[in-house]
């Protein structure tokens, strides 16, 4: 199963240590394979060049999880990103995480993710330039 119309997808393994006690990957583990598709989302759309410079960044403000289907070792995921909402200071992302093994939809969560200026420690506007950054990077996606 692929995601469609997501400009990150990242596959990433399922490794030994990611399962509980009830042999299952552990819960947390989704937020953090959220978090590395937003991680990279910044850096494959230049984001993060955009920002540093400036000393913004983002702020994680909320993460969500609907989990689906249980995920186990071994097993390859597929883990997707994209901005469906910008804000004044704030961008919506959707993810979906698919498990190779069982060829379905494991998760689908969402966060929202502040541009916050590390210098004065306050939420800032979203400037134009990542804006049209952002913009660019979706449409492309869907090419």
């Amino acid at each position: 199963m692929s995601i469609i119309e997501a400009p990150v997808v990242m596959e990433l393994p399922v490794i030994w240590a990611d399962q509980d006690l009830f042999g299952h990957v552990n819960n947390t583990v989704f937020l953090r394979w959220f978090e590395s598709s937003r991680v990279t989302y910044w850096d494959a759309s230049g984001l993060r060049g955009l920002m540093e410079p400036h000393n913004l960044g983002p702020i994680l403000a909320r993460a969500h999880c609907d989990y689906k289907h249980q995920i186990h070792y071994p097993d390859m995921i597929q883990v997707s990103a994209r901005i469906e909402r910008l804000g004044n200071t704030s961008m919506a992302m959707h993810h979906e995480l698919v498990s190779e093994q069982a060829d379905e939809l494991a998760a689908v969560g969402s966060s929202v993710v502040v541009l916050f200026d590390y210098k004065s420690q306050k939420p800032v506007r979203i400037p134009e330039e990542i804006r049209a950054a952002i913009r660019q990077f979706e449409s492309d996606a869907k090419l």
